[in-house]
């Protein structure tokens, strides 16, 4: 619900900004188009392999389920080949291609989908929450693409 929330602020500031007339403004999204949103983790030292396990055993299934549904066209998860300087770093950039940006913007209900795949929900919420503070950074890019080709 919290990267929902801020997904959401995100695009409202970016429609303002459009809105606005601003030079730097990316454009406005197509809404018969597929809509990407980038999503960066920064784990501690020593904590990748952790986060990864937890990531790929709570809140993939949950994903795939959206995929399953519809929502969602794609999931990737890429990880840095070379180390970064310590304030640009992250660990793992998933990017998840929604069907356009109103699907990535509409409400979903995910603890209906995690009840559903998880039935033990103390395990699961005890993970969740491990998975969550054993970060140290965490953020939401909402992607705009820019034609090139235009003329």
């Amino acid at each position: 619900m919290r990267k929902l929330l801020s997904a959401t602020l995100l695009l409202a500031s970016i429609f303002t900004f459009a809105a606005a007339g601003s030079a730097q403004a990316p454009p406005a999204p197509d809404p018969n188009k597929p809509y990407v949103m980038e999503y960066y983790y920064k784990t501690h030292w020593g904590h990748q392999e952790e986060f990864l396990e937890l990531f790929q055993k709570n809140h993939y299934p949950v994903l795939r389920n959206e995929i399953a549904q519809g929502r969602i066209l794609s999931v990737r998860m890429d990880t840095p080949a070379y180390h970064m300087p310590e304030q640009e770093r992250w660990d793992y950039r998933v990017t998840i291609v929604f069907k356009n940006a109103q699907a990535a913007f509409t409400p979903v209900d995910e603890h209906a989908i995690q009840l559903q795949l998880f039935p033990d929900q103390a395990t699961f919420k005890r993970e969740e929450q491990r998975r969550f503070e054993i970060l140290e950074a965490h953020w939401d890019l909402p992607i705009s693409q820019i034609a090139l080709d235009t003329k």
